[in-house]
């Protein structure tokens, strides 16, 4: 599985309906899902957090949580439901996320995320990931961001995900952590430098394909994440620029053309529009007609018994 390209795991955003939208925009770029705690695997609606549509192919799934018992059971989980990866999530910085002692606050507890990575390679056959920031708090050396890898590594992981940023558990909230600490692509540009062996992928303000096409010098792969939602059809390329697909830029009407069976088989299955519509809405970003589009569909897709019907008259009101 090819990790050059990917799109980040992002909470209340990669929904399985937006997985399956943007899988008609690009063939090939990793999909990952939201993180989808133990607890909530364990304890919860399983299949309401495993269901997806195996159209979404190649899908990972991530996974937030500190027990290794737990997260193999869940790996399993996962693994039977026809994931392609697991992933764990070591970079929420999150009050709730630390209060259940997983996310970012695990990068100061490399042992424990190590008996977790191995705990899950015993308990499934598919890849084993980690995704981490370059550091938390006041640790933010190079040398303690390379020792959790190297710990975790010797664990049999081979592939981390790394958000090019630290991360501030007490002072900075989990949007504040996203934007305010700087982006250090040096510090991850090192990590691939001083550890080939492992496959570095690089996350973190990544917003345009050169961007992309230039850390790729560096790093084994990229992920994108709001940049990816909030204006999707920068994914069109992404098959012929970064995995050689011979076959055409797909374009924007025929996404939606697309996408229209799968509304009316949702609807019909008791999904409500607006679970859908909602991230379809930068799809005309730059375009004549895109604010017309997106307030349309906000203002008419979220009543009881909306259909595709109101999708296709906002498409009229877009110059493309």
């Amino acid at each position: 599985m090819k990790r050059t390209f990917s799109v980040a795991p992002m909470l209340d955003w990669t929904d399985r309906h937006e997985r399956f939208f943007l899988r008609l925009i690009t063939q090939h770029a990793l999909l990952y899902t939201e993180m989808i705690t133990t607890g909530a695997l364990i304890h919860g609606d399983r299949a309401r957090h495993l269901d997806f549509n195996h159209d979404e192919h190649p899908v990972a799934i991530q996974l937030g949580g500190s027990d290794p018992g737990d997260l193999a059971v869940c790996a399993k989980m996962a693994e039977d439901h026809g994931y392609d990866e697991i992933n764990l999530n070591v970079g929420c910085p999150s009050n709730r996320v630390q209060s259940g002692m997983f996310g970012a606050c695990l990068m100061a507890k490399p042992e424990l995320v190590a008996e977790c990575i191995a705990a899950m390679q015993d308990a499934v056959d598919i890849p084993v990931t980690v995704k981490h920031r370059i550091g938390i708090d006041e640790n933010e050396s190079i040398e303690e961001l390379f020792e959790f890898v190297d710990v975790v590594a010797q664990a049999g992981c081979k592939t981390f995900i790394v958000h090019a940023r630290k991360a501030w558990l007490n002072g900075l909230s989990p949007k504040q952590n996203r934007d305010i600490p700087p982006l250090r692509y040096d510090v991850v540009h090192k990590l691939k430098h001083s550890m080939p062996q492992l496959e570095i992928i690089i996350n973190g303000g990544i917003c345009d394909l050169e961007t992309a096409t230039e850390q790729l010098k560096h790093v084994d792969g990229i992920m994108m994440g709001r940049e990816a939602y909030h204006n999707p059809y920068i994914l069109a390329q992404v098959d012929q620029r970064f995995y050689q697909s011979e076959k055409s830029v797909i374009s924007r009407i025929e996404i939606m053309q697309a996408l229209y069976p799968y509304i009316e088989k949702e609807i019909a299955s008791g999904t409500r529009l607006h679970s859908i519509s909602r991230h379809i809405l930068g799809l005309f970003n730059g375009l004549p007609g895109a604010k017309k589009w997106r307030r349309y569909i906000s203002e008419n897709a979220p009543p009881s018994g909306a259909d595709v019907n109101v999708i296709k008259d906002a498409l009229k009101l877009v110059d493309f």
